[in-house]
């Protein structure tokens, strides 16, 4: 890395460890499942996160940071965040994790294809070839001619859709808005949609359970903001493959909590994904 410079070099860093944490954080919210709803922990979660992004923001920036001028797009994005993020972890329920990370790396795609129908965008016919390779790989994933597939793998790819919406959604926020502004909404909207929901779905907290809901309020925040902040200090070209570094993360885990064991179809599959997706975003056209 002698020819990397230190930003990139910091970006490199940042990409590695947002990924890692957020492998951490499904993977709790995986455990945490067996005891509470989806609905439930993204609450808890926002519960926790919001005010310590809130409390960060007016240390650092004042009262004025908490300001936004897209009101109207936070509450869409607030409510697709928590649609999307509680199919994910109903997902992590039924499949295993490395496989539900995978499938959900698929997100690229949908924003391809999105960016034409929403933004009219131009895609070139390499971008649609990494799509359409890409899309294979989630096929060769859950292996629908083979009478092995299970339709809970609908739930990750959902999922992957709803990712996709927010990643394009993104670009409509305004350019003046911060990094911690964004995600204290977020937050935010996981507290009151999630929230709504609570007189039907709330189950007593286990005190025994605080560490992991502070953990996985912790890491799902620093995973997205080390990911936010790399792409800040370092070409997209050499970060945006390491993202997919959460996948590695994602099977050890698996591997090592709950002995999930991987064929040749999922490290295919995975492959074909992982370069579909890497292609796409680095492509123009």
């Amino acid at each position: 890395m002698n020819g990397t410079s230190s930003s990139a070099r910091q970006g490199i860093v940042m990409i590695l460890a947002g990924a890692a944490f957020l492998s951490v954080s499904d993977a709790i919210a995986k455990w945490l499942g067996d005891f509470y709803t989806p609905a439930q922990l993204l609450f808890l979660r926002g519960l926790i996160a919001a005010p310590a992004l809130a409390g960060v923001i007016v240390w650092t920036q004042g009262l004025d940071g908490l300001r936004t001028r897209n009101g109207g797009l936070h509450v869409f994005r607030g409510l697709a965040n928590v649609v999307t993020a509680s199919i994910f972890y109903a997902g992590l329920a039924k499949v295993p994790l490395a496989a539900a990370t995978a499938v959900a790396y698929s997100a690229p795609l949908f924003v391809t294809v999105l960016s034409v129908v929403l933004l009219r965008e131009y895609v070139g016919w390499v971008r649609w070839t990494s799509v359409i390779a890409g899309f294979a790989g989630v096929l060769v994933i859950v292996r629908p001619d083979s009478g092995g597939f299970e339709w809970a793998y609908a739930y990750p790819l959902a999922a992957a859709l709803g990712y996709a919406i927010l990643m394009v959604s993104a670009r409509w926020i305004d350019d003046g808005e911060g990094m911690l502004t964004t995600m204290f909404y977020i937050a935010l909207g996981q507290i009151v949609f999630a929230g709504v929901t609570m007189p039907w779905l709330w189950t007593g907290v286990e005190l025994s359970h605080a560490p992991a809901l502070a953990a996985l309020a912790l890491c799902s925040a620093l995973g997205l903001g080390l990911i936010t902040q790399a792409f800040r200090h370092a070409p997209a070209s050499l970060i945006a493959p390491l993202d997919y570094s959460g996948l590695i993360w994602a099977a050890a885990i698996g591997w090592l909590f709950w002995r999930e064991a991987f064929n040749a179809s999922f490290f295919l599959g995975a492959a074909l994904i992982v370069a579909s997706g890497t292609a796409v975003m680095l492509r123009k056209d």
